[in-house]
């Protein structure tokens, strides 16, 4: 059952920052860094502002009913829009771009963005890690297509493998097999890497932690078991929900063995186990429980070119004004410059002391996980 919560009545409307263009203009070296030492590595792009679930802990529909007012289509980035701030963002440093929603595979022509994205490189000439964080049920679609374009790598949130536990979740009865056949198609079209989100919430989805873990790890696909986080203001976060990742740990160390492996990069967010046996991986993210702010490398581009310094942000910076308004190449290059080289933020490490209204977190479903 689920638990019982209060939502509060939030504003589509989401407000951000003004910026001023600095005078003097500073080029790129793919080095840039925050106060705190952080290096610009991943841009996370939100492209749609929709969703085809109501998941409890992102889109309620208590909040994202029949009558939310989502964003009009003059206020969404287009393609070129995000191809052209994405080059900037590479130019600084950043190399890999995640896809996001909202449910990224209900923007149309999809295709077209990803094959715009993949004709990027890094700062040092190599290839971009593109990838796409879905809910899976239109991968079944979509995957040939997907792969065709250029896309590199997926993410699949899947929450549960029990059926009735999944549609009690997404809210709005969608099936585990939907998901499941997606994920099929995309390995026969021939992704290598697909990696399984599950946020793990005490007393709705905990049990499916094994079920989840031995499904796939039979199908070399890693699981990715996710602290239930309080991103957003709609959710009904309590801490009480929250299963720590150590917890997760012990529960599939006792029938699966583990051992823990370094990191593929500074700065990675998933801690990386893998079974004892040599078969397979799984991952577990502890935003709550181990905060990893100190090595944060990432920043975040809503639907309507806002960019996000934090997850837990509650105001963006609006770069869609300055394109819009004819900034050059060199002033948007600058404008990213300023705000990372300032950016300080540390939400998940100061969390305990944030309190009430004044800190109204930007939702999930906007700015993407």
């Amino acid at each position: 059952m689920l638990l019982e919560r209060t939502i509060p009545i939030i504003s589509p409307s989401h407000k951000a920052f003004p910026i001023e263009v600095p005078k003097q203009l500073l080029s790129a070296d793919g080095q840039l860094k925050d106060l705190r030492g952080r290096q610009l590595h991943d841009l996370r792009i939100s492209v749609t502002d929709r969703c085809n679930f109501r998941c409890t802990y992102c889109m309620p529909k208590e909040v994202f009913g029949k009558n939310y007012s989502y964003l009009p289509q003059a206020s969404v980035l287009s393609f070129e829009e995000i191809v052209r701030l994405s080059r900037l963002f590479v130019a600084h440093g950043v190399e890999k771009l995640r896809l996001t929603g909202g449910e990224p595979l209900l923007r149309k022509d999809l295709e077209r963005l990803i094959a715009m994205l993949s004709e990027l490189k890094t700062f040092a000439g190599k290839s971009l890690d593109l990838t796409l964080t879905t809910n899976g049920t239109l991968l079944a679609k979509k995957a040939q297509s997907l792969k065709n374009a250029g896309l590199a790598r997926l993410t699949i949130s899947l929450d549960a493998l029990e059926d009735a536990v999944f549609k009690k979740i997404n809210d709005v009865d969608h099936s585990v097999q939907e998901v499941l056949q997606g994920i099929s198609t995309a390995q026969t079209a021939g992704f290598k890497d697909i990696k399984v989100n599950m946020v793990v919430q005490r007393g709705i989805n905990d049990q499916e932690i094994l079920p989840m873990a031995r499904y796939f790890k039979a199908r070399g696909i890693i699981v990715r078991f996710i602290e239930f986080m309080d991103v957003g203001n709609s959710n009904g976060w309590k801490m009480d929900s929250v299963v720590p990742s150590r917890e997760v740990l012990q529960r599939i160390n006792s029938e699966m063995p583990l051992l823990n492996l370094q990191p593929n990069y500074p700065g990675e967010v998933a801690q990386r186990w893998a079974y004892a046996d040599g078969q397979g991986e799984i991952g577990v993210i502890s935003s709550v429980t181990q905060a990893f702010c100190n090595s944060c490398s990432r920043a975040r581009l809503s639907t309507e070119g806002q960019l996000y310094l934090c997850l837990f942000a509650h105001t963006g910076f609006d770069l869609r004004a300055l394109l819009r308004k004819g900034a050059s190449d060199a002033q948007l290059q600058t404008v990213i410059a300023q705000l990372w080289s300032q950016r300080r933020d540390n939400y998940s490490e100061s969390r305990s002391t944030i309190k009430g209204a004044n800190h109204r977190k930007i939702e999930m479903s906007y700015i993407g996980g």
